[in-house]
This record gives C-alpha cells, sequence and structure tokens, in this order.
C-alpha cells in the first residue's frame, strides 16, 4: 500500500477520533462545539444518546483503520490494506451522505470524506 494511502488512513483515523469526544460528550456543554459541528448553538438534548452513539460510531471507524494500518505493517498486508479501502469508501460515503442531507454541513463531510478519498484514489492511481 502506497506510503501516501497510509498516512491519509491515519488522518481520516484521527479526525473520526478527534471528533469522537465532542460528539459523545461535549456536545450539550460546550455550544463552541454545536457551532463547530452543526453551525448552530442551538441544543437538541431529545438526541443526547443518538449523538453519543455517533461519536463512538466514529471511535470505532477510526480503531478500525488504526487496525488496517497495524496489520499492514504486521506481514497482514491482504488484511489491512482491505480494511483500509473498505473503511475509506465508508467515510466517503458518509461524507457524502452527511452533505446530501445537509449541505450546510459541508465542513464536516469535507473532513469525513476527503481523507478516505485520498486514500482511494491514490490506490487506485498505484496500483
Amino acid at each position: 500500500m502506497h506510503v501516501v494511502s497510509q498516512v491519509f488512513a491515519l488522518i481520516a483515523a484521527a479526525v473520526h477520533i478527534f471528533v469522537w469526544p465532542l460528539e459523545s460528550f461535549a456536545y450539550s456543554r460546550r455550544p463552541w462545539v454545536r457551532e463547530f459541528l452543526t453551525g448552530s448553538t442551538a441544543d437538541a438534548p431529545e438526541v443526547r444518546l443518538w449523538r453519543f452513539n455517533v461519536g463512538f460510531y466514529n471511535l470505532f471507524l477510526a480503531l478500525g483503520m488504526i487496525a488496517g494500518f497495524v496489520a499492514l505493517h504486521a506481514d497482514a498486508v491482504t488484511e489491512g490494506r482491505t480494511l483500509i479501502v473498505y473503511l475509506s469508501f465508508f467515510m466517503v460515503a458518509g461524507g457524502i451522505t452527511l452533505f446530501v442531507s445537509d449541505p450546510n454541513l459541508w465542513r464536516g463531510s469535507l473532513g469525513q470524506a476527503v481523507p478516505g478519498a485520498v486514500v482511494l484514489l491514490t490506490e487506485l492511481l498505484t496500483s
């Protein structure tokens, strides 16, 4: 797997790890977090459990990407590459879905999709 793909796989993991505590723990406590994630400081306490779950969903995506990276470097190249490519597709699809759902959330869409898209494009162009 190309080194650029590996770097962007780790960037994708870092983005998702960064967002995890914001969504799961800080959203209802910090107006700046709500502004950063949704463009609004309004809180929606009725979806607290949903936000908590989505944060952990992002953490698990990141951990899967890291597991792929570790597998890649532990001589499980096929398994590592498969995890990284699959999760990259998943992240790109999630970013597109977020944008289609609400174009005002374009920053989050880009943050979610661009690192995975770079992984996929690099792998496509260097294979």
